[in-house]
């Protein structure tokens, strides 16, 4: 079946399949696991609960090196991967954003790929990079179950490897990866959609320079590392990933360290305006 009929065609069946519910047993487990979670409202959590059991109705997980996932395990996958989403309206339309793949892949822990560079003469290197999460553009999404699953400490710390892949697949949504996903017209109050772009990047360039200094001078210099994960600062791309992963698991310390962003995300992530 050709990619945009299959598309349409888990719409139509979103609509008309029975979707099987979220035991309340083992949905208050996940919420227990993560604190980030719990702390949403029991409306939030409802929907939140709801767009899960659609999520888990049309992704596949496969497990690692013999590992096996549970129920419980894809829950708390499912709950922090559709955390973005929860704004966005009717279920089905909101997971759209996520049709292109199906398969999600658990790693016991990191995972170790081999990658090739060319450098500027032509030559070819090659050399292993190790990996906590990788999101594929139209293909699966690996996740480390040691990372995703330390709901506590992550919470502290900012970091959250699932919200981090997944809005990589947001981005992922207007070709390659570069810092901006697609934005409505009406983006922070723009008149058109060059002036949305314009708003994005007025506020995340100066944020993501000044952060790109900061590490910087802390990795060569020895001043005081940034809270925020300093793999934001390879690319504008994975600064927005990181500075999701803030932004929600721990809003209260982002909003400190990046006031000029909490806006910017909140107009994206939390509409007034269903899309």
């Amino acid at each position: 079946m050709p990619p945009i009929l299959n598309r349409l065609w888990r719409r139509v069946r979103a609509t008309v399949a029975p979707v099987p519910d979220i035991s309340a047993t083992l949905w208050l487990q996940t919420l227990q696991r993560y604190p980030f979670l719990a702390a949403l409202s029991l409306h939030d959590q409802s929907k939140l609960r709801a767009l899960s059991a659609l999520f888990l109705h049309h992704k596949r997980f496969h497990g690692a090196h013999g590992m096996e996932v549970t129920d419980a395990m894809a829950i708390d996958i499912a709950a922090q991967a559709c955390l973005p989403l929860l704004h966005w309206g009717e279920p089905a339309k909101a997971l759209a954003w996520y049709d292109d793949f199906v398969g999600i892949v658990l790693h016991p822990g990191e995972a170790v790929a081999k990658r090739q560079t060319v450098d500027e003469a032509g030559v070819v290197h090659e050399h292993e990079q190790v990996l906590l999460g990788e999101a594929m553009d139209r293909g699966p999404i690996m996740l480390s179950w040691e990372h995703a699953s330390n709901g506590r400490e992550n919470t502290e710390r900012g970091t959250n490897v699932v919200v981090h892949e997944f809005v990589h697949k947001l981005d992922m949504r207007s070709g390659e990866p570069n810092g901006c996903p697609p934005l409505p017209a009406g983006f922070m109050g723009a008149r058109t959609g060059r002036g949305a772009y314009e708003a994005w990047w007025n506020a995340w360039e100066p944020a993501y320079a000044h952060f790109r200094e900061a590490v910087i001078k802390a990795e060569r210099f020895g001043a005081e590392m940034p809270w925020l994960d300093a793999y934001g600062a390879t690319s504008p791309s994975e600064f927005f990933a990181v500075a999701c992963e803030a932004y929600f698991v721990n809003r209260e310390r982002f909003a400190v360290e990046f006031p000029g962003l909490v806006p910017v995300l909140d107009a994206f992530f939390r509409p007034k305006e269903v899309r």
